[in-house]
Protein backbone atom coordinates (compact mmCIF):
# COMPACT_ATOMS: atom_id res chain seq x y z
CA UNK A 1 0.00 0.00 0.00
CA UNK A 2 1.41 3.29 -0.85
CA UNK A 3 2.34 5.30 1.96
CA UNK A 4 0.31 9.67 1.57
CA UNK A 5 2.95 12.00 1.53
CA UNK A 6 2.29 15.36 2.77
CA UNK A 7 3.74 18.57 1.44
CA UNK A 8 5.73 18.92 4.39
CA UNK A 9 7.39 15.23 3.75
CA UNK A 10 8.26 16.82 0.65
CA UNK A 11 9.77 20.05 1.97
CA UNK A 12 11.52 18.06 4.45
CA UNK A 13 13.14 15.31 2.73
CA UNK A 14 12.89 15.92 -1.09
CA UNK A 15 12.87 19.87 -1.51
CA UNK A 16 14.17 18.92 -5.05
CA UNK A 17 10.86 17.56 -5.52
CA UNK A 18 8.88 20.79 -4.39
CA UNK A 19 11.02 22.72 -7.65
CA UNK A 20 10.15 20.05 -10.03
CA UNK A 21 6.45 20.21 -9.16
CA UNK A 22 6.71 24.08 -9.20
CA UNK A 23 8.22 23.55 -12.78
CA UNK A 24 5.48 21.54 -13.64
CA UNK A 25 2.97 23.56 -13.19
CA UNK A 26 4.16 26.12 -14.37
CA UNK A 27 4.39 24.79 -17.48
CA UNK A 28 0.79 24.19 -17.38
CA UNK A 29 -1.95 26.67 -19.37
CA UNK A 30 -3.61 28.95 -17.31
CA UNK A 31 -7.42 28.86 -17.29
CA UNK A 32 -9.42 30.29 -14.81
CA UNK A 33 -12.43 28.20 -12.99
CA UNK A 34 -15.58 29.98 -11.94
CA UNK A 35 -18.71 28.97 -10.28
CA UNK A 36 -22.53 29.66 -11.47
CA UNK A 37 -25.21 29.33 -8.66
CA UNK A 38 -28.74 28.36 -9.80
CA UNK A 39 -31.34 29.17 -7.09
CA UNK A 40 -34.66 27.87 -7.67
CA UNK A 41 -37.39 29.19 -5.90
CA UNK A 42 -40.97 27.62 -5.29
CA UNK A 43 -43.69 30.35 -4.35
CA UNK A 44 -47.61 30.38 -5.20
CA UNK A 45 -47.55 27.45 -7.04
CA UNK A 46 -44.86 28.50 -9.52
CA UNK A 47 -41.21 27.53 -10.22
CA UNK A 48 -39.23 30.43 -9.86
CA UNK A 49 -35.05 31.51 -10.45
CA UNK A 50 -32.58 34.15 -8.65
CA UNK A 51 -30.83 36.36 -11.32
CA UNK A 52 -28.81 39.33 -11.54
CA UNK A 53 -28.56 42.05 -14.21
CA UNK A 54 -24.89 41.15 -16.34
CA UNK A 55 -22.30 43.79 -15.59
CA UNK A 56 -20.70 43.21 -18.67
CA UNK A 57 -20.97 45.59 -21.65
CA UNK A 58 -21.43 43.39 -24.23
CA UNK A 59 -24.30 41.97 -22.32
CA UNK A 60 -25.89 44.99 -21.19
CA UNK A 61 -29.74 44.31 -20.27
CA UNK A 62 -29.29 40.45 -20.17
CA UNK A 63 -29.94 38.45 -17.02
CA UNK A 64 -27.46 36.22 -15.54
CA UNK A 65 -26.84 33.66 -12.96
CA UNK A 66 -25.26 34.47 -9.98
CA UNK A 67 -21.27 33.73 -10.39
CA UNK A 68 -17.85 34.19 -9.84
CA UNK A 69 -14.12 33.30 -10.07
CA UNK A 70 -12.99 30.42 -7.97
CA UNK A 71 -10.15 32.21 -5.67
CA UNK A 72 -6.56 30.28 -5.91
CA UNK A 73 -7.15 29.29 -2.24
CA UNK A 74 -10.41 27.60 -2.65
CA UNK A 75 -12.56 24.32 -2.56
CA UNK A 76 -15.32 23.90 -5.11
CA UNK A 77 -17.53 23.68 -2.59
CA UNK A 78 -16.16 26.83 -0.15
CA UNK A 79 -16.41 29.10 -3.65
CA UNK A 80 -19.96 28.32 -3.98
CA UNK A 81 -21.08 29.39 -0.66
CA UNK A 82 -18.93 32.44 -0.60
CA UNK A 83 -20.46 33.24 -4.24
CA UNK A 84 -23.84 32.57 -2.67
CA UNK A 85 -23.44 34.52 0.66
CA UNK A 86 -21.96 37.98 -1.32
CA UNK A 87 -24.39 37.66 -4.02
CA UNK A 88 -27.57 37.36 -1.77
CA UNK A 89 -26.77 37.26 1.87
CA UNK A 90 -27.88 34.06 2.46
CA UNK A 91 -25.71 31.54 4.29
CA UNK A 92 -28.59 29.04 4.74
CA UNK A 93 -28.94 27.23 1.65
CA UNK A 94 -27.43 23.88 0.84
CA UNK A 95 -25.57 23.62 -2.83
CA UNK A 96 -25.79 20.56 -5.04
CA UNK A 97 -22.84 20.44 -7.77
CA UNK A 98 -24.71 19.32 -10.93
CA UNK A 99 -21.68 19.35 -13.36
CA UNK A 100 -18.90 21.44 -15.46
CA UNK A 101 -19.44 23.42 -18.38
CA UNK A 102 -16.51 23.45 -20.68
CA UNK A 103 -17.16 24.63 -24.30
CA UNK A 104 -13.67 26.69 -25.47
CA UNK A 105 -15.93 29.86 -26.41
CA UNK A 106 -18.53 30.06 -23.67
CA UNK A 107 -17.17 32.71 -23.03
CA UNK A 108 -16.19 36.15 -24.16
CA UNK A 109 -13.40 36.65 -22.60
CA UNK A 110 -11.41 33.09 -23.40
CA UNK A 111 -11.70 29.93 -21.78
CA UNK A 112 -13.15 29.82 -18.87
CA UNK A 113 -14.64 26.83 -17.14
CA UNK A 114 -17.56 27.04 -14.83
CA UNK A 115 -18.95 24.95 -12.56
CA UNK A 116 -23.12 24.93 -12.09
CA UNK A 117 -24.37 24.15 -8.55
CA UNK A 118 -28.07 24.05 -7.62
CA UNK A 119 -30.47 24.36 -5.15
CA UNK A 120 -34.05 24.63 -4.28
CA UNK A 121 -35.94 26.30 -1.84
CA UNK A 122 -38.93 27.72 -0.25
CA UNK A 123 -38.81 32.04 -0.69
CA UNK A 124 -41.00 32.99 2.50
CA UNK A 125 -38.34 30.83 4.46
CA UNK A 126 -35.17 32.24 2.81
CA UNK A 127 -34.79 36.24 2.72
CA UNK A 128 -32.78 38.13 0.53
CA UNK A 129 -30.66 40.68 2.36
CA UNK A 130 -28.24 42.00 -1.12
CA UNK A 131 -30.44 43.60 -3.71
CA UNK A 132 -27.33 44.72 -6.15
CA UNK A 133 -27.67 44.51 -10.05
CA UNK A 134 -31.41 44.38 -9.63
CA UNK A 135 -31.21 40.64 -7.95
CA UNK A 136 -34.46 39.39 -7.75
CA UNK A 137 -36.80 36.18 -8.30
CA UNK A 138 -38.29 35.58 -11.59
CA UNK A 139 -40.78 33.04 -13.28
CA UNK A 140 -38.52 30.09 -14.71
CA UNK A 141 -41.26 29.96 -17.48
CA UNK A 142 -40.44 33.77 -18.28
CA UNK A 143 -36.20 33.65 -19.03
CA UNK A 144 -36.10 33.19 -22.64
CA UNK A 145 -32.15 34.36 -23.26
CA UNK A 146 -28.78 35.08 -21.17
CA UNK A 147 -26.04 36.27 -21.09
CA UNK A 148 -22.77 33.76 -21.84
CA UNK A 149 -24.25 30.72 -22.01
CA UNK A 150 -26.00 30.74 -18.48
CA UNK A 151 -29.38 29.86 -20.55
CA UNK A 152 -27.92 26.37 -21.30
CA UNK A 153 -26.73 26.04 -17.51
CA UNK A 154 -29.93 27.14 -16.15
CA UNK A 155 -32.27 24.57 -18.37
CA UNK A 156 -29.51 21.73 -17.63
CA UNK A 157 -30.21 22.17 -13.66
CA UNK A 158 -33.72 22.39 -14.22
CA UNK A 159 -33.63 19.44 -15.95
CA UNK A 160 -31.34 17.97 -13.27
CA UNK A 161 -33.67 19.30 -10.64
CA UNK A 162 -37.37 17.41 -12.26
CA UNK A 163 -34.72 14.10 -11.98
CA UNK A 164 -33.83 14.55 -8.40
CA UNK A 165 -37.38 15.21 -7.08
CA UNK A 166 -38.62 12.15 -8.45
CA UNK A 167 -35.80 10.64 -6.73
CA UNK A 168 -36.13 12.44 -3.42
CA UNK A 169 -38.98 13.93 -1.60
CA UNK A 170 -37.54 16.88 -1.04
CA UNK A 171 -40.30 18.96 -2.46
CA UNK A 172 -42.22 18.26 0.73
CA UNK A 173 -39.55 20.72 2.33
CA UNK A 174 -41.58 23.65 0.08
CA UNK A 175 -44.53 23.04 1.83
CA UNK A 176 -45.78 24.34 4.39
CA UNK A 177 -46.20 22.38 7.51
CA UNK A 178 -49.66 20.89 6.97
CA UNK A 179 -50.89 20.71 3.02
CA UNK A 180 -53.30 19.68 0.50
CA UNK A 181 -52.85 17.63 -2.02
CA UNK A 182 -54.19 19.84 -4.81
CA UNK A 183 -50.55 21.81 -3.57
CA UNK A 184 -48.77 18.85 -3.68
CA UNK A 185 -49.81 18.36 -7.14
CA UNK A 186 -49.16 22.04 -7.55
CA UNK A 187 -45.42 21.46 -6.97
CA UNK A 188 -44.78 18.82 -8.52
CA UNK A 189 -46.54 20.31 -11.83
CA UNK A 190 -44.63 23.17 -11.29
CA UNK A 191 -41.35 22.14 -11.39
CA UNK A 192 -42.02 18.99 -13.78
CA UNK A 193 -43.72 21.52 -16.35
CA UNK A 194 -46.34 18.97 -16.94
CA UNK A 195 -50.39 18.81 -15.95
CA UNK A 196 -50.62 15.56 -14.12
CA UNK A 197 -54.15 13.81 -14.19
CA UNK A 198 -55.50 13.89 -10.73
CA UNK A 199 -56.89 10.48 -9.67
CA UNK A 200 -53.20 9.15 -10.60
CA UNK A 201 -50.93 11.46 -8.51
CA UNK A 202 -53.36 10.98 -5.46
CA UNK A 203 -53.07 7.02 -5.70
CA UNK A 204 -49.58 7.23 -6.64
CA UNK A 205 -48.19 9.10 -3.16
CA UNK A 206 -51.63 6.97 -1.23
CA UNK A 207 -49.54 3.65 -1.96
CA UNK A 208 -46.35 5.21 -0.96
CA UNK A 209 -47.98 5.27 2.98
CA UNK A 210 -46.03 8.15 3.70
CA UNK A 211 -48.77 10.93 4.44
CA UNK A 212 -49.83 11.71 7.80
CA UNK A 213 -53.92 12.65 7.40
CA UNK A 214 -54.04 15.07 10.01
CA UNK A 215 -57.95 15.33 10.35
CA UNK A 216 -58.44 18.99 9.31
CA UNK A 217 -59.45 20.75 6.20
CA UNK A 218 -58.21 23.96 4.07
CA UNK A 219 -59.75 26.91 5.30
CA UNK A 220 -60.13 30.41 4.04
CA UNK A 221 -59.81 29.06 0.03
CA UNK A 222 -62.04 29.56 -3.38
CA UNK A 223 -62.38 26.40 -3.93
CA UNK A 224 -63.97 23.10 -2.24
CA UNK A 225 -61.80 22.47 1.06
CA UNK A 226 -59.30 19.60 0.93
CA UNK A 227 -57.94 17.26 3.67
CA UNK A 228 -54.70 18.73 5.29
CA UNK A 229 -51.61 16.51 5.51
CA UNK A 230 -47.83 15.66 6.79
CA UNK A 231 -44.90 14.35 5.08
CA UNK A 232 -44.25 11.24 7.67
CA UNK A 233 -40.60 12.17 7.77
CA UNK A 234 -39.40 9.51 10.43
CA UNK A 235 -40.95 6.66 8.31
CA UNK A 236 -39.06 8.19 5.28
CA UNK A 237 -35.56 8.25 6.99
CA UNK A 238 -36.09 4.41 8.45
CA UNK A 239 -37.38 2.99 4.98
CA UNK A 240 -35.15 5.15 2.48
CA UNK A 241 -33.03 2.58 1.06
CA UNK A 242 -36.50 0.74 0.01
CA UNK A 243 -37.30 4.46 -1.96
CA UNK A 244 -37.63 4.06 -5.31
CA UNK A 245 -39.09 7.17 -6.27
CA UNK A 246 -42.00 8.87 -7.98
CA UNK A 247 -42.28 7.54 -11.66
CA UNK A 248 -45.03 10.45 -13.23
Amino acid sequence: MTKKVTNSVFATHAPHLIKDAVKLIASYPKMPITVDCVIFGFEESELKVLLIRSDLEMYKGFWSLLGDNVKDNEELDTAAYRILKERTGMNDVYLDQVRAFSHPKRHPGGRVITLAYCSLLNIQHHELKIYANELHWHSFSSIKEMAFDHKEILDTCHTWLQKRIQEHPLGFNLLPDKFSLRELQNLYEAILGVSLDRRNFRKKFASMDLLIDVGEMEEDVPHRPGKLYKFNFDKYEKNKRKWIGIDF
